[in-house]
């Protein structure tokens, strides 16, 4: 082969690679992006929701405005999204709670798989078994032969068919205990009975109880995924605690509605991936106890799917239900 046909082969060859490559839209944005958080301010959706909107700001030069349509469980603002057009100009901070737990509980006008897109994931929070300090318990497993012997115990939760209330009922189911549940209108007055003695656990989100367990008002007995958390790497976690298929590390995701254009979705999703691997990025990430996670779409489909068929089973045992 002559150099001059070996120049001509390689670039045909460089050129069939680049056409397999998605041709990003020159004009994606070309005007602001929406980014719809559906859940209050102040919650771990909304504080990677604006970590999200910043970073993709400053890498498009567009801005990507946060707006919070919190309500019905997250139903208000994921029922926004499956209504508006499918341009890339409306897109979605959901959670696994909100986007895989919900069509198990109540009816809805969306379909939660559908009348989506998945674009990028972004992370995973992993959840901590906390118990007020004056439990005697020092480790999982002493909690558990705890609750065995006093049937009745309680934990707290945001309310019915919440992460936190469906992991309670997986604790009861795989280690045998009968833990009563106590739903409230959201986690903070839980957590404030925790710390008052009037319960005995919660099951909380790493961040929303991290200052209070690190003052030593609670005590952090267990961590729900099957990797021990980077905030809190002392703390083991459930399946190293004697049940090890446990694991339960909620993600949160950017989803477009249905119809979002193959070549959009492309370059959000490349674009999100840059900040994942942004090293100053990852460390807001770890403020905020939050594990970084990088898909493709297509997986993240597949994890939106496997995730909705393994809470219908939790929430069928657990008998939850919110009208």
């Amino acid at each position: 082969m002559t150099f001059r046909k070996f120049l001509v082969g390689t670039a045909a060859a460089l050129a069939c690679a680049l056409s397999a490559v998605p041709a990003w839209s020159a004009n994606y944005p070309d005007h602001p992006v929406k980014l719809i958080v559906p859940q209050s301010p102040g919650g771990a959706s909304d504080a990677l929701g604006r970590l999200i909107a910043q970073g993709l700001t400053d890498a498009w030069g567009q801005s990507v405005v946060v707006e919070n349509k919190a309500g019905a469980g997250g139903n208000i603002g994921l029922d926004a999204v499956a209504k508006a057009p499918g341009d890339g100009y409306t897109l979605l901070l959901t959670y696994e709670g909100t986007q895989a737990i919900n069509v198990s509980l109540r009816d809805l006008p969306f379909d939660p798989i559908k009348d989506f897109t998945p674009i990028a994931a972004v992370a995973t929070v992993p959840f901590i078994v906390a118990i007020n300090k004056d439990v005697k318990a020092q480790t999982f497993q002493e909690f558990v032969a705890l609750a065995r012997a006093n049937p009745g115990m309680t934990f707290g939760s945001a309310g019915s068919g919440t992460v936190n209330h469906l992991l309670g009922e997986m604790v009861n189911h795989v280690a045998d205990t009968k833990l009563t549940h106590v739903p409230y209108k959201g986690a903070s007055p839980a957590l404030t009975d925790l710390l008052g003695g009037r319960l005995d656990v919660v099951f909380s989100s790493v961040p929303s109880i991290a200052q209070q367990v690190d003052a030593g008002a609670l005590r952090g007995i267990a961590i729900s995924s099957n990797t021990r958390s980077s905030r809190f790497p002392n703390i083991p976690t459930i399946a190293e605690s004697g049940y090890p298929d446990f694991h339960v590390a909620p993600w949160f995701a950017v989803f477009g509605p249905a119809g979002v254009p193959d070549d959009i979705v492309s370059k959000i999703n490349h674009d999100v991936g840059a900040l994942l691997a942004n090293p100053e990025f990852r460390k807001t990430l770890a403020k905020h106890a939050a594990e970084p996670l990088q898909t493709t779409p297509e997986q993240l489909g597949e994890m939106l799917q496997s995730d909705v068929n393994k809470w219908a089973v939790v929430v069928k045992q657990s008998g939850a239900r919110v009208d």
